[in-house]
């Protein structure tokens, strides 16, 4: 079966790549899907972020990156998967992706919600917390893949 992983990835963090790693054991084939996310105003381009997921998921056989820029559930019919896997770091995180999986359920019933929650030592990890400390010339090694690192200090100095 395959699962797809969607998100924004701006950029892609420790917790990120652990849930794809757990997630590559569960499935066939999993589908890193990196939303274009416009309104959300990313520091990296899709194009960018596509590439950070491909070089920190290289050495996963069965995972791929794609972009995507329309509904989630038409990106997961076009991949073939039946499983849409969303990351949960906190009871804070629940109410979201609880109203984005009961919408998602609505509008494809075929196609499950499965969360998962990132490892212990990733559980406060948020690209948004990256970035903040990126920009204010913060160490994020131990959160993001050394190629990652580079881009975040290249792009907020």
């Amino acid at each position: 079966m395959t699962a797809v992983y969607p998100g924004t990835f701006d950029p892609i963090t420790n917790g990120h790549s652990d849930l794809v790693e757990r997630a590559a054991r569960l499935f066939e084939h999993v589908v890193v899907a990196v939303a274009a996310s416009p309104n959300k105003q990313p520091v990296f381009s899709v194009d960018e972020r596509v590439d950070m997921a491909r070089r920190v998921l290289a050495g996963i056989d069965n995972v791929e990156v794609q972009p995507f820029d329309c509904l989630l559930v038409d990106f997961a019919r076009q991949r073939r998967a039946g499983v849409i896997l969303r990351g949960l770091r906190a009871v804070s995180d629940f109410e979201y992706e609880f109203q984005l999986a009961g919408m998602n359920r609505h509008l494809a019933p075929d196609i499950e919600t499965l969360f998962l929650t990132p490892a212990e030592q990733y559980g406060y990890i948020s690209s948004s917390l990256v970035r903040e400390v990126a920009s204010l010339g913060g160490d994020v090694a131990p959160f993001v893949h050394p190629h990652v690192m580079a881009a975040l200090n290249s792009r907020m100095r």
